[in-house]
């Protein structure tokens, strides 16, 4: 899963060494703020590919990773199985019209666009929380004997 910064000008798309691998990209996104003209949150982002895939890498229904390009678009694509996604389209960007990324912080990216974030890149979840996140330890499955 991507991880999502912003500050005041900017969103960034963290990628992993593995997602830059499969994306054919060297380094994070940067994106203006300015040019963010919509997000939209989906259950089925593969609905809203276009066009045919560049460099990246597409199993399809499993991974679609890299630049996408259609007639008159290039879209940045990071969709990994049927996990919710968000979907940002662009205004204005000189490389991608746009962003259609698994994460499961796309409901706190819509709500931090519309607060004022600070000077230093944040991740969206602590804008919204105002902390950091708490992750549950994991737990492991209780193995029992079976009665004989």
């Amino acid at each position: 899963m991507v991880t999502l910064l912003l500050d005041q000008t900017r969103l960034e798309v963290v990628l992993s060494a593995i997602e830059r691998a499969s994306t054919f990209h060297r380094a994070n996104l940067h994106i203006e703020r300015e040019h963010i003209v919509k997000v939209q949150l989906t259950d089925d982002a593969w609905t809203w590919l276009r066009g045919v895939p560049g460099p990246g890498t597409y199993i399809p229904g499993i991974l679609a990773a890299g630049t996408w390009k259609g007639a008159g678009t290039t879209d940045f694509v990071l969709i990994r199985k049927r996990r919710p996604s968000v979907v940002i389209d662009l205004e204005g960007d000189p490389q991608y019209q746009r962003l259609i990324l698994t994460t499961r912080h796309g409901l706190a990216l819509t709500q931090a666009l519309r607060l004022e974030a600070g000077d230093e890149p944040a991740d969206v979840q602590q804008i919204v929380t105002g902390s950091v996140p708490v992750q549950k330890p994991r737990q492991r499955p209780v193995i029992r004997p079976r009665p004989a």
